[in-house]
């Protein structure tokens, strides 16, 4: 069944109102799991992947996903570019924003924004690891950085380690929703409490 809400730029039919792409180890059981309450609080319908991940590379099924879904959250948190994986998401998502018109929120978790702009840190360091693996193929170490570039030069919003709007308890869910609410607004997005609909 396609998403009753719609992008603003686009009319055709989606699965998923958000995708969200995060590092597990760094987000799973905090960041990405409020906010995933608060969105499905909201009525909006969105799309986490809990599984295990094996191997490199995405499966067919989570492409299809990425592309049936009209926003995509990415959460950049310390380790995301030491994920094969979520490099994988980065580059399908932004591929999609190109060819679909998909919104792509931008998340800076605990991280230094600059650092994943100029892929210093532990982006550097990650991505240092990548060209030593897959020297043999440099196109795909090129490709994600490229995407990474591309998403970080997005409005999106920066969420320090010690930010107190953002305490990550259950009873605290609503701050998730506003932080939502103020990323979504930075991209030109109206989030309807009303209808549960992201318009």
């Amino acid at each position: 069944m396609a998403s009753s809400s719609c992008c603003s730029d686009t009319t055709r039919e989606t699965k998923f109102d958000v995708f969200i792409s995060f590092r597990g180890e760094d987000t799973r059981c905090t960041f990405t799991s409020h906010l995933y309450a608060a969105l499905r609080r909201r009525k909006i319908n969105t799309f986490i992947d809990y599984d295990l991940r094996k191997g490199d590379s995405i499966s067919p099924a989570l492409i299809e996903t990425i592309e049936d879904s009209c926003l995509s959250i990415i959460i950049l948190s310390e380790n995301y570019a030491s994920s094969t994986w979520c490099l994988d998401e980065l580059v399908k998502i932004v591929e999609c924003k190109k060819t679909k018109g998909q919104i792509i929120l931008p998340v800076f978790y605990h991280v230094v924004p600059s650092h994943v702009r100029k892929q210093t840190g532990s982006y550097g360091e990650a991505f240092a690891k990548h060209e030593k693996r897959f020297k043999e193929t440099k196109d795909k170490v090129s490709s994600w950085r490229a995407a990474l570039t591309a998403v970080t030069n997005l409005a999106g919003r920066d969420i320090k380690e010690h930010d107190g709007r953002f305490k990550e308890t259950k009873d605290k869910v609503s701050s998730w929703r506003a932080a939502l609410t103020e990323v979504a607004n930075l991209s030109g997005w109206d989030i309807k409490e009303h209808d549960g609909c992201v318009r």
